[in-house]
């Protein structure tokens, strides 16, 4: 069992869904799913603010660039 925090936890995902996205072998690919890269990233931002409503600022990973 991982005893991470949670915080931390989405925030290697979505950093990892960057790399991914960034990558030159995803970028080489002909690939169209349904749901994209940037819909994951949207959804852990989404669950960050369900999970953690906190007058704190927090890192919200950019959308912007996401068109598969």
């Amino acid at each position: 069992m991982n005893t991470q925090p949670l915080p931390e936890l989405i925030n290697q995902a979505q950093q990892l869904l960057t790399q991914i996205r960034q990558h030159p072998q995803f970028q080489a690919l002909d690939y169209h799913p349904d749901l994209s890269i940037g819909d994951a990233i949207q959804a852990l931002n989404e669950l960050r603010f369900e999970a953690f409503p906190s007058p704190e600022p927090v890192q919200v990973f950019s959308l912007e660039g996401f068109n598969q």
